[in-house]
């Protein structure tokens, strides 16, 4: 067997055990409860760790939600990228991309506004965050190759079109008035925005 197929040791298995249990403790408590009412001691407790062990792996309550949701957002995208492949219409494809961002992002409401918080303001040489950054960046080179494929759009223009898409949902997800409206009510919104932006389409 060669260096490159062997298994993992003892040491890696545990701690990809470790790992595994810290983010299905955080992942149920941060649902059921919201991060603020959550402790790292609660966490800890559930994954059966202590809680220096888990600091390990998350230095803060942030950032165990990055590690918790960047999952989720990763493959919320996946699910929406799937979705605006065959989608002809550049809006209509722009918010096939959107949604299943945002009914990721609407699953806790409090959870989902903090994730972008600590995504925008948190340390980017930080695992996680630098791992919800990557998202990010993968979610505007998935509506750039939308954009790409509309003959309005030039293509020098598309990566940079696909940036100001992108900060629009972001920015309107986090934005405290919109902290009450559905995930139907933040498509809406957020598609009137764009339909601004988007060039018409060509006839």
């Amino acid at each position: 067997m060669s260096l490159g197929t062997q298994p993992p040791g003892r040491r890696e298995r545990n701690k990809q055990d470790k790992l595994e249990r810290i983010v299905a403790a955080a992942s149920e408590l941060f649902a059921k409860h919201g991060i603020d009412e959550v402790t790292t001691q609660q966490i800890a407790e559930q994954a059966d760790i202590g809680t220096g062990t888990l600091f390990l792996y998350a230095k803060t309550k942030g950032e165990l939600l990055l590690l918790v949701q960047n999952g989720h957002y990763a493959r919320a995208l996946e699910a929406g990228r799937a979705r605006a492949f065959d989608e002809p219409d550049t809006l209509a494809a722009v918010l096939a991309i959107v949604r299943p961002i945002v009914d990721c992002n609407r699953q806790q409401i409090d959870n989902g506004r903090t994730y972008l918080r600590e995504m925008v303001f948190g340390d980017p040489t930080e695992p996680h965050h630098a791992a919800a950054l990557g998202i990010v960046l993968q979610t505007e080179e998935a509506i750039a190759g939308v954009l790409a494929r509309d003959p309005g759009v030039a293509p020098d223009a598309a990566a940079t079109l696909a940036h100001v898409l992108s900060a629009i949902m972001f920015v309107t997800m986090a934005a405290s008035v919109n902290s009450a409206l559905s995930v139907e009510e933040l498509v809406a919104d957020i598609s009137r925005q764009m339909g601004v932006v988007l060039p018409p389409p060509l006839v």
